[in-house]
């Protein structure tokens, strides 16, 4: 019987705490005025000690985005043409795009005597045009803007205007040709710091595969007016016989290929990259047109999938 009132003794041990009581100990201790185990004076050095080292490593830290950014050029790429991921083959690009809920469709559809149907394409348009309209939009440009042609070149820094007011019908006021069935789509090439085109500018060795109409017109040039022919060409077509048959005449607005004169590009500011317009003036209605557009220069290679010098697109008008 004394081993029992021993245990029974040891089990209700008054110096033992219950639980909750501990609990509430380890928060704030009134007794040693500690708090989560430690005293003010004891946090206070813990927090010094993280202040400067924190602040030492947010220093090091900047020393090196300062050194880094001693090395590059904000306006200059380091690493340039084949040198760089980019490459020197540019791509050829359109607008209006598909629906963003779509990003991998290439198809423009749309009901030209239903204006709620076509409405989305031609304010896509205006939205992609509104630093080509207006120029304060761009940072500085303005500045440095000048009205190029093929007599009168851009100066170092320079950037030339990109004028698509008179474009007509392709412009916001014509509904882009979309209320009659006529589309409009505007291609433009993607920018590659320090590329400069070959052109084909004489009409000796000129692709196989380059379109007769284009061959003819830049024969036409060659004989009227030679500095135009310093231009990237653009051609459109039907991919298919078919296609080829329903696609129907093509006008490009306001030439057919962008001016030498907008390159090289060199992120001069207010730099806005040159555009064709290409009119569909009377596609077939009800069938799906698969349209390919390419660009054309010696330095340019066409790869499709790769999406390099070409694109491709749908028309579908019902």
């Amino acid at each position: 019987m004394v081993v029992k009132r021993d245990l029974v003794t040891e089990s209700m041990n008054p110096y033992e705490k219950p639980p909750s009581q501990s609990v509430k100990s380890f928060i704030y201790n009134p007794e040693t005025r500690a708090f989560m185990g430690r005293t003010a004076s004891s946090w206070g050095k813990i927090g010094l000690f993280y202040l400067i080292f924190y602040g030492v490593l947010a220093a090091l830290v900047a020393i090196c985005f300062w050194g880094f950014f001693q090395t590059i050029d904000p306006r200059r790429p380091k690493w340039q043409l084949d040198r760089s991921i980019i490459g020197t083959n540019p791509g050829l690009g359109f607008r209006p795009m598909p629906y963003e809920d779509n990003v991998e469709s290439t198809l423009i559809w749309f009901k030209g005597s239903d204006r709620e149907n076509y409405n989305y394409w031609v304010n896509s348009l205006t939205t992609f045009l509104e630093d080509y309209k207006k120029p304060g939009n761009t940072p500085d440009r303005g500045t440095n803007i000048k009205i190029c042609d093929y007599k009168s070149l851009p100066n170092p820094g320079q950037v030339c205007v990109v004028e698509v007011r008179q474009w007509d019908p392709c412009t916001q006021e014509s509904y882009f040709g979309y209320h009659k069935s006529s589309p409009c789509v505007f291609l433009k090439l993607n920018k590659i710091f320090g590329w400069r085109p070959e052109f084909y500018n004489d009409t000796a060795g000129l692709p196989d595969n380059m379109p007769r109409s284009l061959k003819d017109h830049i024969s036409h040039l060659n004989a009227t007016d030679s500095r135009q022919l310093n231009t990237i060409w653009v051609s459109c077509e039907g991919e298919n016989p078919a296609d080829q048959e329903h696609i129907g005449p093509i006008r490009y607005i306001p030439r057919q290929g962008f001016p030498g004169y907008y390159y090289p590009f060199e992120n001069s500011q207010g730099y806005l990259s040159p555009l064709v317009a290409i009119h569909f003036e009377r596609p077939k209605t009800g069938i799906l047109i698969n349209v390919e557009c390419k660009a054309w220069a010696r330095n340019i290679i066409h790869n499709r999938h790769d999406k390099l010098g070409s694109v491709h697109f749908e028309l579908l008008i019902d």
